[in-house]
């Protein structure tokens, strides 16, 4: 009935793989698709011939669900060139996460963290190389150790004599 052969392999399946819509974009054999909306987020059903396959996950034949609507419209738009949806259904569409689901409620400042810790990385780098350069300056004054160490002395006992309530 089909004279393309990636249209055979995919009329086995319940779902397609990206791998499979990937070929199947790349041979102008997708002819539409759908985002529909469920519980716990959106799916894709693509248009390939006279048949509707919901767009699947790599590795299972479950449907693939994306929690955020952009970012399966982008997903469509980088893998696939899918620019035009024929059909946007957001009438079974929840936010309710779906039993299984890999949500979790501290990604947000996981990301969060991983950001500033990103950041910090950056300012101790860009310390550190303030500090290269100023050690290699000609200009810079260095203190011995000894001179150091019997400056603090003296302070730590300017200090402890401050404590007794005594003046030195």
């Amino acid at each position: 009935m089909y004279g393309n052969p990636l249209l055979r392999e995919t009329m086995s399946t319940k779902t397609i793989s990206t791998a499979m819509a990937r070929q199947l974009a790349a041979s102008s054999a997708i002819q539409g698709a759908a985002i529909i909306g469920q519980p716990g987020g959106w799916s894709v059903i693509l248009r390939v011939g006279v048949k509707e396959q919901l767009l699947g996950t790599q590795r299972t034949d479950k449907p693939r669900t994306w929690r955020s609507l952009d970012r399966c419209v982008e997903h469509l738009k980088n893998e696939f060139q899918i620019t035009r949806i024929d059909l946007l259904d957001s009438t079974n569409f929840s936010d309710a996460l779906i039993p299984g689901g890999k949500f979790r409620t501290d990604a947000a400042e996981r990301l969060r963290n991983v950001h500033g810790a990103a950041a910090h990385d950056k300012w101790f780098r860009q310390q550190v190389e303030l500090g290269v350069l100023e050690a290699d300056d000609v200009n810079t004054t260095w203190i011995s150790n000894e001179d150091a160490s019997e400056s603090w002395a003296k302070r730590r006992r300017e200090l402890a004599g401050s404590a007794d309530g005594s003046a030195t």
